[in-house]
């Protein structure tokens, strides 16, 4: 018996039992009867098994009861079956469909803007190409490299729904196959182009990237996402994805090296996303892309942090100063009021 709000799905076996008390038949006999096994008598009496037309045949001679009777009601059982499992799915649905940042999806134009309840699960559904929300929590669904500040259950769906929309932009990118090694000697170049315009840079890193089998996308931040920037592999091309959350450029950058350090490091495409290490070894990976840890530290020693010294530190490696200010920031060497002038912004 399957049950919902609505609907109860009772099983023909239990009018097959009924029948058999009434003329005081043990199952045995019955089967015997029905020439059938004792456990397929059982299924079927549990509704484990189909009432088949066959089966309704024999009925018929057994109990004396029409065989599209028997048939009839195996087929109301399926329908309320269906009913019911699907009444269930869609209030379990409503109740997951209230952690996500809807208002957010439709102001952005991802997914049509609904009031009701029930549509909004039906829009959800088609926005994630599932018939459920529950199987997002499928590995198979949702293998994400990412990098974000937080971590809680309502942050984890508003990252899905983020990387979907990255997925979503993303087939409509053009990308060479997937190339590592193509990937890896591209960083210098990539990197040269942190002191470049954006409207410059702009089109010639997702050109690079593309040719390397990356699709590059630039998302708008969701609220409560804690997300920056997010990785994964959809068909053939790996996914990039970047938030527009902070846009200073060294947040930009960071971000984005992060993404690819996931990529070259291989942490891109695993069963169980990545671990708290895989995130450390990318930051690490990051940072020492971005600026030389053995210049770095050989800078940091002269312990002057004036804007003329980072300057000339930011010009001898070839990179926007403003990267050189962020990571002085974040490591507490200066505060975070200071020098903010060296600091780009982007808008994207």
């Amino acid at each position: 018996m399957v049950k919902s709000r609505s609907y109860i799905a009772t099983p023909p076996g239990a009018t097959i039992k009924e029948q058999l008390i009434d003329r005081g038949m043990s199952q045995k006999e019955f089967a015997v009867r029905m020439n059938m096994s004792e456990k397929h008598i059982s299924r079927l009496i549990n509704g484990d098994v189909q009432l088949t037309p066959e089966a309704a045949v024999r009925l018929e001679m057994v109990l004396g009861v029409p065989a599209r009777f028997w048939n009839n009601l195996e087929a109301i059982y399926r329908e309320k079956i269906v009913k019911a499992e699907a009444e269930n799915a869609m209030d379990a649905d409503v109740e997951l469909a209230k952690q996500f940042p809807y208002s957010e999806m439709a102001k952005y134009g991802w997914i049509p803007a609904a009031r009701d309840a029930k549509e909004k699960v039906v829009n959800l559904r088609k926005y994630f190409e599932v018939v459920e929300l529950s199987l997002l929590g499928n590995t198979q669904i949702t293998r994400i490299a990412c990098r974000r500040l937080a971590i809680t259950e309502k942050s984890d769906l508003a990252l899905m729904a983020w990387a979907q929309e990255a997925k979503i932009q993303a087939r409509e990118i053009e990308t060479a196959p997937i190339n590592i090694r193509n990937l890896s000697l591209s960083v210098p170049n990539i990197r040269d182009m942190t002191v470049m315009p954006q409207e410059e840079f702009g089109p010639k890193i997702k050109k690079n990237l593309a040719d390397c089998g990356v699709a590059l996308i630039f998302l708008p931040h969701l609220k409560g996402s804690f997300l920056q920037g997010a990785t994964f592999i959809d068909g053939n091309k790996i996914v990039v994805g970047i938030t527009a959350r902070g846009r200073d450029a060294d947040k930009f950058w960071f971000s984005l090296f992060h993404e690819l350090g996931h990529i070259i490091l291989g942490h891109v495409g695993t069963m169980n996303g990545t671990s708290e290490d895989d995130e450390k070894a990318a930051d690490t990976w990051s940072g020492d892309m971005l600026i030389s840890a053995e210049d770095y530290n050989i800078f940091l020693e002269q312990k002057d942090y004036s804007e003329e010294k980072i300057l000339g530190f930011a010009k001898q490696q070839g990179i926007a100063p403003g990267i050189v200010v962020g990571r002085m920031q974040r490591e507490r060497l200066i505060k975070y009021s200071e020098l903010n002038n060296l600091k780009k912004k982007y808008d994207f």
